[in-house]
């Protein structure tokens, strides 16, 4: 089973299995998944962990045959948000160190929303603040990667064209589109080539509620089939993380089950 994941390049997502980090390692082992995407700021965190516990850590997931598909460091505002927003930046820096330590190509967080207005001073200090993580990424050997959903696709892809000793890559998250009634397919396209993780979540509109809700995968509208083959097209060989901010162990088992007969 393990071989099979690994060939598809499945992760799972610690968090969602509210156990304790080594006892989460261990469930994602025995699921089969050939990586694990670890929260940044609950689980382990970047200030708090000394050489000795990031030894112990990276024993414990080799022990388990387990790579780091991401670190998860989700802050409580965006890179567009004034307040502390230096904090916030030399925070993101610290996890992106971190995950470069780790073999984590990338760090995952919503980069805040984007302004309207191109010409706006909201817009050059967002653009600023992402090429400076950008370039941060290119000298570190990790990159932050924009988790997609608060906005259309080409809206963010316009956003994150800045400067040319900058990346920033991107988490594509299909479910998080849906719930904000955004093209799943236009973003992806919009985004191709920056896409460097695959968050696999699932979504759709809840009319009676008036929102969209996320749902177990393969139980809403996102068409898996045609997006992975989407991405193949683009020489997509990134991992695919299954898991939401709460699933029960056999919701995690099943999405692995259903991306292996994918």
């Amino acid at each position: 089973m393990g071989e099979d994941l690994a060939e598809l390049n499945v992760a799972v997502r610690l968090d969602a299995m509210r156990l304790p980090l080594r006892k989460a390692i261990e469930m994602a082992s025995q699921l089969g998944a050939s990586a694990v995407e670890i929260d940044a700021r609950n689980q382990i965190h970047p200030s708090q962990l000394s050489d000795t516990g990031l030894r112990q850590l990276r024993k414990i997931l080799d022990d388990r045959n387990l790579k780091v598909s991401a670190l998860r460091f989700q802050t409580r505002r965006g890179y567009e948000h004034p307040q502390n927003l230096e904090r916030r930046v030399e925070a993101t820096k610290s996890a992106m160190q971190l995950a470069y330590r780790l073999g984590a190509p990338v760090v995952i967080n919503s980069v805040g929303v984007v302004p309207g207005d191109e010409e706006s001073s909201q817009w050059a200090s967002l653009r600023s603040v992402l090429d400076d993580l950008g370039r941060y990424g290119t000298r570190v050997g990790a990159f932050l990667a924009a988790e997609t959903g608060a906005e259309p696709g080409p809206k963010l892809a316009n956003l994150l064209e800045g400067a040319d000793d900058a990346f920033i890559a991107v988490a594509f998250n299909p479910g998080q589109l849906i719930i904000n009634r955004h093209d799943v397919q236009e973003t992806l396209l919009a985004l191709k080539h920056r896409i460097q993780i695959v968050c696999a979540v699932d979504g759709v509109i809840d009319l009676a509620a008036g929102r969209g809700i996320a749902v177990p995968l393969g139980q809403g509208v996102a068409d898996f089939p045609e997006l992975i083959g989407m991405l193949e097209d683009v020489q997509y060989r990134g991992r695919y993380v299954v898991g939401r901010a709460d699933s029960p162990i056999q919701e995690l088992t099943d999405g692995i089950s259903y991306l292996k007969q994918l």
